[in-house]
C-alpha cells in the first residue's frame, strides 16, 4: 500500500485549522497529517477570550475542536511543541523539544502574538499582553490579588480586556495614544458615544497619552507619560496591537516582509511551503480579522489537495463587534477627511449613529453604532462600489438592536444574503438548519452552520433568524428531489455542496459526495458540467433563441426597432449559457404575430416606451407571459431582459424552465427585484455564476 504524502501545520489555531478542516472535508484520507501547536491546548477561539474574561464562559466553551476531533480524523497533535526551523532541502521541521517531523507539504499558520512596546520596564512582573489562554489565565489570578489594573491601547482588544477586569472586580483605566478610541475602525461621533457609554459602565479614559515607561521596583507599580503625569496600577495589560510569527521562517530562508510573503496561491517562495492567516502577507497585506483568514483558507486547500481554485485576490475587511455589549459595525473609509461623507443619522435617544462615506459617487465606508442590522446590506453595496443612490433603499436606524429591529431586519433579508461574513453563512443556510436538520437552539445551528461561531457580531441575527424559522415566519424552500438514482441530492442541495467545499468538477464532486453509480448517468453528468463549468460537446441546449417582429429580421442600417433590440439581446447573451432552452420575442408592437404572451421573454414597444414580459409557454402546460414593467427607452428595457436571464442563469435548477423558475419565486418579487435600479445593476455586472440557494 503506497504510503500517503505528509501534510504537516504548524501552528493550531483558527486559520490553519479551519484550513485543515477544508483539507479534510475535500480529501478526508489523502494525507498523513501532522500539527505542530506551540499552545498546550486544542485549537479554541482566540476572539472569545474577553467573554471568559467578563464571565459566563469558561475555558472548555470556547474550544473549537477538541481532543477528539484530531482523533477521530487520524491527525497527530503535538501541542506544546514549538517549531524553531524548517530544512527545506531535506523537508523537515526541527522543534524545540528536538523533534523532526518530514513532510511533503508544509504549511505555516503560526499567527501572530501581542506587540510588546519598547517601553522601559515591560518585562517587569505586573506586566502582561493580552492573546492566549494562559493570559487570561494570569490575568484572572492577577485580579483576585489586586484592585488597580491600566490597560494600555484603546481598540477592540484593550477595550474588552478592560471590560473583563471591570468584571472581575478591578477598577480600570484604559491608556491610549490618540484622542478618540478605536481610531482604525470608528469616527469621532462615534468614538465618543462608545466611549460615553464605557465611561457609565466605570471604566476611566486616559486618552492622547504618551507612555514613556511602566515604574516600579520588583514588579510593575504603574505608568508614567510623556507630559510628566503618571498613573498607578497593579496589572498593566499590553494591547497595542500584534506582530506577526515570522522568526520561524525568516530563520529558514523563506522570503518575509511584515509577514511571510505568500502569492496568489497562498505559496511562498520555496515549492511545497504555503503560508495562511495572520502570518501570511498577501500583496504587501497582512490580515488580523477572521473572514479573510478562512477566505484564504479555503482557496489554500484547494492547492494543497491539487484541484483547480481562483485565485485569493484580497478581502474586503470589515468589523462586526459587541464591544462591552455595544454592537458596532465598520467597513472601508470611514476616517474624516479620507472622504465625503453622504448619509448621517444620529438618534440621542435610542443611541444608535449611522455614517457612511462615498468617493466619486461609490459608497467607499460605513460606521453603525448601537444598531448594526444593516451591516451585511451595507457591506455588500460596499463590495460591489454602489452608487450613493443606493441609500435611499437602505432603512434608517430603527432602535438599539431591539428584539422588534432585530427580526424586522431578519426577515426581510433573502435567503443568498449573508449573516455571519466570518463563515460566509447565509440566511438560506440557517433556515434549512433549523426547518431540515431539526436545529432548536443558537448553539445547534452554531455547531452545524458555523454562523456566530467567530467573532460573535452576528449573534442577535442569528437569534432573531432561528426564531422566525421556527414559529413559521421563514419557512423551508421547495422540495428539492433527488436529481437522479446515481445520488440522493437535488438540484439545491448539489449546489450547495459543490459551493460549500470548493468541488469545480463533475469527478471531484462524485468522488468527494458519495456517487452511488461511478461515473454517474447522463441526467447527473449533464447537470454537473452545467454546475461546474466544465466545457460541453453540446450545443445550443441551454442557449437564447430571439425572433423579431420587424419585417426586415436584421440588425443591419435598414432594420426596424424591433430587429435592432433582438440582435442587441442576442449579442449580450451569445457566450451565456442558460439551466434552459429560452426563447425570446421582439416585436414592433403587441400586435405582431411572433407569439410574444407564449415566449419565456418578450419586448414589445408601446406608446409609453418598451414593455417586458416573461413566463409564456406555448406547450402544455400553457402559459402566457405576465407583464414585468415598462422602461421608457429600448436600451433600459435590454437592460432589464438582460437582467432577468442573468438572474434565470444563475439561480435556476438545470434544465428548469423559465417560467416554472419563475413560478417558484414568485412574479411580485421578480418584478421588485428587477425595478430596484441597484440590485438590477448587481445583475448585471456580476459574474453569472451558479448561486447556493
Amino acid at each position: 500500500m503506497a504510503k500517503k504524502p505528509r501534510l504537516v501545520l504548524v501552528g493550531n489555531g483558527m486559520a490553519g485549522i479551519r484550513c485543515l478542516e477544508e483539507i479534510v472535508g475535500l480529501a478526508p484520507d489523502a494525507f498523513d497529517v501532522t500539527v505542530i501547536g506551540k499552545e498546550p491546548n486544542p485549537n479554541y477561539n482566540r476572539i472569545q477570550l474577553s467573554k471568559v474574561l467578563q464571565g459566563g464562559t469558561s475555558l472548555q466553551d470556547i474550544i473549537l475542536n477538541d481532543w477528539s476531533w484530531y482523533a477521530e480524523r487520524g491527525i497527530r497533535l503535538l501541542a506544546g511543541e514549538t517549531a524553531v526551523r524548517v530544512r527545506t532541502g531535506e523537508r523537515t521541521v526541527d522543534t524545540a523539544s528536538g523533534l523532526s517531523v518530514g513532510y511533503d507539504k508544509l504549511i505555516l499558520a503560526t499567527g501572530s502574538s501581542a506587540f510588546v512596546p519598547p517601553l522601559p520596564g515591560a518585562g517587569k512582573p505586573g506586566v502582561t499582553a493580552f492573546r492566549t489562554i494562559e493570559d487570561c489565565r494570569e490575568i484572572m489570578e492577577a485580579a483576585s490579588r489586586y484592585r488597580k489594573a491600566a490597560v494600555l491601547g484603546g481598540g477592540l482588544l484593550g477595550l474588552e480586556a478592560a471590560r473583563g477586569l471591570l468584571n472581575l472586580g478591578m477598577e480600570v483605566d484604559v491608556v491610549h495614544n490618540s484622542p478618540y478610541l478605536m481610531n482604525r475602525q470608528l469616527d469621532r461621533m462615534s468614538a465618543d458615544m462608545l466611549r460615553g457609554s464605557l465611561e457609565a459602565q466605570g471604566m476611566r479614559f486616559r486618552l492622547g497619552k504618551t507612555t514613556t515607561r511602566i515604574f516600579g521596583r520588583k514588579r510593575a507599580e504603574g505608568l508614567l507619560f510623556a507630559d510628566g503625569s503618571k498613573l498607578e496600577a497593579d496589572l498593566i495589560v499590553l494591547s497595542v496591537g500584534i506582530s506577526p510569527n515570522i522568526a520561524f521562517a525568516k530563520a529558514s530562508g523563506i522570503e518575509t516582509n511584515r509577514a511571510v510573503i505568500v502569492n496568489d496561491y497562498m505559496e511562498t517562495n520555496v515549492p511545497g511551503v504555503y503560508a495562511v492567516g495572520e502570518c501570511a502577507e498577501h500583496r504587501g497585506i497582512a490580515y488580523g480579522l477572521v473572514a479573510p483568514l478562512y477566505e484564504q483558507g479555503k482557496v489554500l486547500a484547494r492547492v494543497v489537495c491539487g484541484m483547480e481554485t481562483e485565485p485569493y485576490l484580497g478581502s474586503m475587511p470589515y468589523a462586526q463587534l459587541k464591544v462591552a455589549g455595544i454592537n458596532v459595525f465598520s467597513a472601508g473609509v470611514v476616517r474624516e477627511g479620507d472622504a465625503s461623507t453622504v448619509l448621517q443619522a444620529y438618534d440621542g435617544l435610542r443611541g444608535t449613529y449611522k455614517r457612511v462615506t462615498a468617493e466619486n459617487g461609490r459608497i467607499a465606508g460605513v460606521v453603525l453604532y448601537g444598531d448594526t442590522n444593516e451591516g451585511q446590506t451595507l457591506l455588500g453595496h460596499l463590495k460591489r462600489r454602489s452608487k450613493i443612490e443606493a441609500l435611499a433603499r437602505s432603512p434608517q436606524p430603527g432602535g438599539a438592536g431591539g428584539g422588534g429591529a432585530v427580526d424586522a431586519a431578519a426577515a426581510a433579508m433573502a435567503d443568498a444574503d449573508t449573516v455571519c461574513g466570518c463563515n460566509g453563512v447565509c440566511k438560506g443556510a440557517i433556515v434549512r438548519s433549523v426547518t431540515e436538520d431539526g436545529s432548536d437552539t443558537i448553539e445547534l445551528v452554531r455547531e452545524r452552520t458555523k454562523a456566530s461561531s467567530s467573532c460573535g457580531g452576528c449573534s442577535g441575527t442569528v437569534a432573531a433568524i432561528l426564531r422566525a424559522a421556527l414559529s413559521g415566519a421563514a419557512s423551508a424552500a421547495a422540495p428539492d428531489p433527488a436529481l437522479c438514482d446515481c445520488t440522493p441530492l437535488g438540484h439545491r442541495a448539489l449546489r450547495r455542496a459543490l459551493a460549500e467545499r470548493g468541488l469545480r468538477t463533475g469527478a471531484e464532486a462524485m468522488a468527494a459526495l458519495d456517487w452511488r453509480t461511478d461515473g454517474g448517468c447522463e441526467a447527473c453528468r449533464s447537470a454537473l458540467r452545467y454546475y461546474t463549468g466544465e466545457p460541453s460537446a453540446a450545443v445550443g441546449e441551454g442557449r437564447l433563441a430571439v425572433y423579431a417582429g420587424d419585417a426586415q429580421g436584421s440588425g443591419g442600417p435598414g432594420a426596424g426597432p424591433a430587429a435592432r433590440l433582438a440582435e442587441a439581446l442576442s449579442a449580450r447573451l451569445a457566450d451565456v449559457e442558460l439551466p434552459g432552452r429560452v426563447q425570446a420575442a421582439v416585436a414592433g408592437s403587441v400586435a405582431e404575430p411572433v407569439g410574444l404572451l407564449v415566449r419565456d421573454i418578450g419586448l414589445a414597444r408601446a406608446p409609453a416606451g418598451w414593455e417586458l414580459y416573461a413566463g409564456g409557454h406555448a406547450e402544455r402546460p400553457v402559459r402566457q407571459a405576465q407583464l414585468i414593467a415598462v422602461e421608457p427607452s429600448a436600451d433600459a428595457a435590454l437592460d432589464m431582459a438582460e437582467a432577468l436571464l442573468r438572474w434565470y442563469r444563475a439561480e435556476a435548477d438545470y434544465g428548469e424552465p423559465l417560467w416554472r423558475w419563475l413560478e417558484r419565486g414568485g412574479l411580485s418579487a421578480a418584478r421588485e427585484r428587477l425595478l430596484d435600479a441597484e440590485a438590477r445593476e448587481a445583475l448585471l455586472t456580476a459574474e453569472a455564476t451558479v448561486l447556493a440557494r
